[in-house]
């Protein structure tokens, strides 16, 4: 996995709140090899109009943030399902970093197995996000995992992340690594526990 410690990029104002797991990417698409790439599927049928056309009042389809690695949604961003591809199609069509206030909890855990930081921003500061004329401009915007801040202009916002997956991001660990980390730590407590507890440790033979 690759570390994550800032991003500079355009956000995606999406502004949209209860985007489930479905939503961000249909099921049907699901059986398409991974390899091939899932960006192409991001919110498939909430981008487009009965017709099958695109949505020009869809932020994602707007040319300005073709290229954001951000997103911004409002409360409970990725509810619904356990499907970890909710993720893969994010990480896929570039997104680092969701900001909301909330998110479904299977989808943070998915979202930081992927590399991408599900930040828990105030809804207050969110709709301080949505309407920076920088954002709506496709400007870039700063995201700084270690101060935990995110700066537009002269804004800085702080946002909440859990100290495991803040931890795991920044190295880019996975779950395996993380538990390595503690290594001296598990090895410190087996020894206390042998001396504390003799009789629990099983004998050869």
């Amino acid at each position: 996995m690759i570390a994550l410690t800032t991003i500079e990029a355009p956000a995606c104002p999406l502004g949209l709140e209860h985007v489930d797991t479905d939503q961000l990417i249909p099921a049907r698409f699901m059986q398409t090899p991974r390899a091939m790439g899932y960006g192409g599927f991001l919110l498939h049928d909430l981008r487009r109009d009965g017709a099958g056309g695109l949505r020009p009042d869809l932020a994602v389809n707007d040319p300005r943030y073709a290229q954001a690695q951000v997103m911004i949604g409002r409360a409970n961003f990725g509810c619904g399902s356990s499907r970890e591809a909710a993720v893969y199609v994010l990480a896929d069509a570039g997104y680092r970093c969701v900001l909301a206030p909330s998110f479904g909890d299977i989808f943070s855990s998915n979202a930081v197995k992927n590399g991408v930081l599900p930040a828990r921003v105030s809804a207050a500061d969110i709709e301080v996000l949505l309407a920076d004329p920088v954002v709506l401009a496709g400007g870039a915007i700063r995201v700084d995992l270690a101060a935990q801040t995110v700066s537009v202009g002269n804004k800085v916002i702080a946002f909440e992340v859990r100290a495991d997956w803040k931890k795991q991001l920044l190295n880019g660990w996975d779950d395996v690594d993380l538990t390595r980390s503690y290594a001296e730590d598990i090895a410190a407590f087996v020894a206390r526990d042998k001396g504390g507890r003799p009789w629990a440790t099983p004998r050869a033979g």
